[in-house]
């Protein structure tokens, strides 16, 4: 009965809108990588069924006493008002970069690189320094109708805090009446998750590569109690040289202790969230084993294309089961298969990266022994992969979307503002901000 309640909130929120041996290891492979990772002949090849199509996030909210208590399918009060509790939003303690001042006047729009529920992400380039970047688009209409003011919210505030080769840079924001505007990285080589697709698998090695970038951009972020939730391919950008950036911090949160709210995506979900109890880090540590058993087999753990095996009811079960659950080819590297079992750990307190030694039981882990963990986070190891890029603004690695004169509906300075008041931390672009709408009693 609490999996088939599980399911059913999770569909409803799915249905709303110096060489080291491991720098000669890529070497060695990056012959075999021209242009992107071959498709390989050999037993552990995954026939995907899947397309490329991108699976969504997913969230549902509680984020105060009294929805907990009028919810119709509210659990015990004593238990709904502790979990309340947990899942309020704390003030962040931690210093944030001062972010700069722009208007939408300061940026020529040039084509889509991406879209979602709330809006789309454009490249730009800047009108003062000809320097391109990106900026996420978001209505503040649908952020409000869907309930992410915070998510929203938190994404501003954990990627000012933020500052990490691994991850992508913020470096200011606005709004007009009806948008807010997030202006980040351009980061040119596309996802991670294109050119696992385009490969079916990536070898070892270069799965190896991609998951140590993760890990140490993961430790950084939980050594500031954010946890990231929502890790996948998708949300896994390649720089110009070849080395990763995790964007998308719109589920990212501050977590000094636990929290509650149901977010991610299904694939990627670990047990304790699929069974709604309160989670903390271990989640993201959880989900880099689910990505790292993506990248060696070409499919999640836990995913099934067989008739009756691929609903999502059918997919939480088998999160729950676990290790049972799980179909390793033959030739499933043996050390990769210690990590991803110690991530997929079902109980959290005993969950790698969860343990006394947080992140160093990661990094001391023997798949990871050829890693020179400094030399990485310099950016001094060579990337197995170099996108093809051509010049600053090369968006090629991205799909194409129909623009349909999309830019044209931003920059709506003077219409009646709704919601502004409900981002205070985004500048305005004309000199006066619209009056915030009246609150409704």
């Amino acid at each position: 009965m609490m999996l088939r309640k599980m399911t059913d909130r999770i569909n409803g929120a799915l249905h709303s809108p110096k060489r080291d041996a491991f720098s000669v290891q890529q070497q060695q492979q990056q012959q075999q990588f021209p242009v992107a990772p071959p498709t390989p002949t050999d037993s552990l090849a995954t026939t995907l069924s899947v397309t490329n199509t991108h699976r969504p996030s997913i969230s549902t909210q509680r984020t105060s006493l009294s929805e907990a208590e009028s919810s119709k399918q509210a659990l015990h009060s004593d238990y709904e008002r502790d979990v309340a509790m947990h899942d309020a939003n704390p003030p962040f303690p931690y210093p944030k970069r001062d972010k700069g001042r722009y208007r939408f006047v300061d940026f020529e729009f040039m084509r889509t690189l991406g879209t979602g529920s709330f809006g789309r992400v454009h490249l730009v380039r800047s009108r003062h320094n000809e320097r391109f970047y990106a900026i996420k688009v978001l209505n503040k209409g649908k952020i409000v109708l869907n309930k992410q003011i915070d998510h929203t919210n938190n994404e501003m505030n954990m990627l000012l805090a933020v500052q990490h080769p691994f991850i992508v840079n913020l470096w200011g924001t606005f709004q007009d009446a009806t948008n807010l505007y997030m202006v980040m990285d351009f980061v040119p080589g596309g996802e991670l998750f294109s050119l696992l697709r385009r490969s079916n698998r990536f070898p070892e090695p270069v799965a190896k590569f991609y998951a140590a970038e993760v890990a140490l951009a993961l430790n950084h972020l939980h050594t500031l109690d954010i946890v990231y939730r929502d890790l996948k391919p998708e949300n896994i950008l390649l720089a110009r040289d070849g080395h990763i950036k995790i964007a998308d911090f719109g589920f990212a949160k501050y977590v000094p202790t636990v929290t509650w709210t149901l977010c991610g995506t299904p694939d990627y979900l670990a047990p304790e969230v699929v069974n709604q109890r309160r989670y903390n880090k271990s989640v993201d540590w959880y989900a880099l084993g689910i990505l790292v058993f993506e990248m060696l087999t070409g499919l999640p753990p836990f995913h099934r294309t067989e008739a009756g095996e691929n609903t999502p009811m059918a997919l939480y079960a088998r999160i729950q089961d676990g290790e049972r659950a799980i179909r390793w080819p033959a030739q499933f590297p043996p050390l990769a298969k210690d990590i991803v079992l110690r991530f997929l750990e079902q109980d959290p307190s005993k969950r790698f990266g969860n343990l006394h030694n947080g992140a160093g039981d990661v990094f001391g882990h023997a798949w990871f022994r050829e890693v020179d963990w400094a030399r990485l986070r310099a950016r001094e190891i060579t990337a197995p992969f170099v996108p093809k890029v051509t010049s600053p603004g090369d968006a090629r690695a991205f799909e194409s979307y129909d623009e349909a004169n999309a830019a044209a509906r931003y920059n709506n300075e003077h219409a009646y503002d709704a919601h502004g008041h409900l981002f205070p931390d985004f500048d305005y672009t004309a000199d006066a901000a619209p009056a915030p709408a009246p609150r409704l009693y």
